[in-house]
């Protein structure tokens, strides 16, 4: 069974398709489940994959995308964000508010309304891999389009 044909690859196909028909969703024969994986299977730093990482924070969910090559930084995420409590979010929370399972979560296509925050960092690659809904999916966009494609704020928050 082709990776192409699973649901939630299919809904984040979808997202990318409307947002550009250009877009493409890339089924690759190797995991791109952790950012260590997906740059060996690209072949790219892993500076340039995307990681979408869902967090509890007070009492709601937040979407951070941050470079495959660093860590988000909870302090910076509390200070800028004006939070008290932030941990990352459980497994099944992740599946129940995005539809994706860890591993494949992409920052587009999300079953419920989520505020995505982009670290700044990503903005040093010229094309960037995010996950597209499995292990195995990923999508090539620019920083610019991934802004616009998520309507994410922009902040530094890695350390």
């Amino acid at each position: 069974m082709s990776f192409l044909t699973k649901k939630s690859v299919q809904r984040a196909e979808k997202f990318l398709r409307d947002y550009d028909p250009n877009l493409r969703v890339i089924s690759l024969d190797t995991s791109a489940r952790t950012a260590v994986d997906a740059a060996k299977s690209l072949n790219c730093p892993e500076g340039a994959i995307v990681k979408s990482l869902l967090f509890s924070a007070d009492d709601s969910f937040i979407l951070c995308l941050v470079s495959g090559d660093k860590k988000a930084s909870f302090n910076k995420l509390k200070k800028n964000l004006i939070i008290e409590k932030i941990e990352m979010a459980k497994a099944e929370d992740v599946k129940r508010v995005t539809g994706y399972t860890i591993g494949g979560v992409s920052p587009v296509g999300h079953l419920k309304r989520i505020d995505i925050f982009i670290d700044n960092n990503l903005d040093r690659f010229k094309e960037l891999f995010a996950a597209a809904g499995h292990p195995n999916c990923v999508f090539k966009i620019d920083f610019k389009n991934l802004v616009k494609i998520t309507n994410g704020s922009i902040m530094s928050i890695t350390e």
